[in-house]
């Protein structure tokens, strides 16, 4: 659907705390604002912190209320967010956070619920506990309990059917709640890399030639499953190149040290331009403990990079066996290490790497663009 100049426009407004540009749920709203450019539609971004440059079209309201701790910052954003929307009376309200009376959610983070569920796998028995007694977690819970059960509630993006499953086994949501829409991804922008490129990253990086190596983006080692990463390279002769931070990276490196490893993991930290580094791997390894669906994938993949990854990721909808990469459990490391060494070099061979960016061609900024602004009518009429 395109804009008719004599139709009034939608006024929508675009709700998430803070806004980072290196980070994915950002990444996302910024694809879906500029494939809504073009369309008639008043975008208004609700948020507490905005970083980076924002399209001159857009409004930008900051709400952005005293805060005490962690469950205060929620609180108070929640309640500011909530009272600024019904005092301007937009159309339709998009919060990417948990917050009752928002006309559509979407699931950019999963169901929180199942996060917990999936962390108690990896910590400790009183980790577990301190986390059952978090104020933190048991507000964000409440929260999410509550928004789901909201009459407001008209609708939930997800970008997997992992996810639609999660939410309607935790909370007992009807299916017709729910919308899948996938994210967007610029196949002009994300290419695979000439010879040259990747002869040039590579060079960068201290990565011989002709070794195979990965790639992890991600930040929140933990959770994106970094320990199982290295410990699958360790049990192969592949490199790794780690993009993204975590306030334990020492922990990592010392982990890649015991492993035997360390001479061939690059720690690359936070990258606001990744494509060289995509440019300089021949795979992406993520196996992460539960991520509703990592636009890094959908990049990597468009790079021409076959990925390994999890069944707790929604990326693995993309995936079948040994076309576009491979699936296991995320703490299965020698499952990892098996697939780690079948990832092939794209000198020698490209077969999986072009098959695994044929695959996400279709998800296009205006494919995403048609989907939302469909949505966005029907909940109208």
């Amino acid at each position: 659907m395109t804009k008719t100049p004599d139709a009034k426009a939608i006024s929508l407004a675009i709700v998430r705390q803070k806004y980072r540009p290196d980070g994915g749920a950002e990444r996302f709203i910024s694809r879906a604002l500029e494939a809504l450019d073009d369309q008639n539609i008043d975008l208004n971004i609700i948020t507490r912190q905005w970083e980076g440059k924002p399209n001159p079209k857009w409004k930008i309201h900051l709400c952005n209320p005293a805060k005490y701790g962690r469950v205060s910052r929620e609180k108070g954003f929640a309640a500011a967010a909530q009272r600024y929307w019904k005092q301007e009376h937009f159309d339709i309200v998009q919060s990417h956070e948990r917050i009752p009376g928002c006309d559509i959610f979407r699931a950019g983070d999963g169901a929180h619920r199942v996060w917990l569920e999936q962390r108690a796998r990896v910590v400790s028995p009183l980790q577990r506990l301190i986390t059952q007694i978090s104020p933190y977690h048991r507000y964000v819970l409440r929260a999410e309990e509550e928004m789901f059960h909201s009459p407001e509630l008209k609708k939930i993006i997800c970008n997997s059917e992992m996810v639609k499953r999660d939410i309607i086994r935790c909370y007992g949501v009807h299916e017709d709640r729910f919308e899948v829409i996938y994210n967007a991804i610029d196949a002009q922008k994300f290419v695979p890399a000439t010879p040259e490129q990747r002869a040039l990253s590579r060079e960068n990086l201290s990565i011989p030639q002709n070794a195979v190596a990965l790639i992890y983006v991600g930040s929140g080692f933990e959770r994106k499953g970094l320990k199982p990463a290295i410990e699958a390279i360790a049990a192969s002769d592949r490199y790794l190149i780690v993009v993204g931070q975590d306030k334990d990276q020492k922990k990592y490196e010392d982990l890649a040290q015991q492993s035997g490893c360390a001479d061939r993991v690059r720690f690359a930290g936070v990258q606001n331009h990744v494509l060289p580094y995509y440019h300089a791997a021949d795979g992406m390894i993520l196996p992460t403990l539960y991520d509703p669906f990592p636009n890094v994938i959908l990049e990597a993949m468009a790079c021409g990079l076959p990925v390994i990854t999890s069944q707790t990721c929604g990326g693995a909808e993309f995936i079948t066996e040994g076309r576009e990469g491979f699936v296991c459990d995320a703490l299965d490391v020698a499952k990892l290490s098996e697939f780690v060494k079948r990832i092939p070099s794209r000198l020698e061979n490209e077969k999986m790497g072009n098959a695994a960016r044929e695959r996400v061609l279709p998800y296009s900024p205006k494919n995403l663009s048609q989907q939302l602004v469909a949505l966005y009518y029907s909940l109208l009429a």
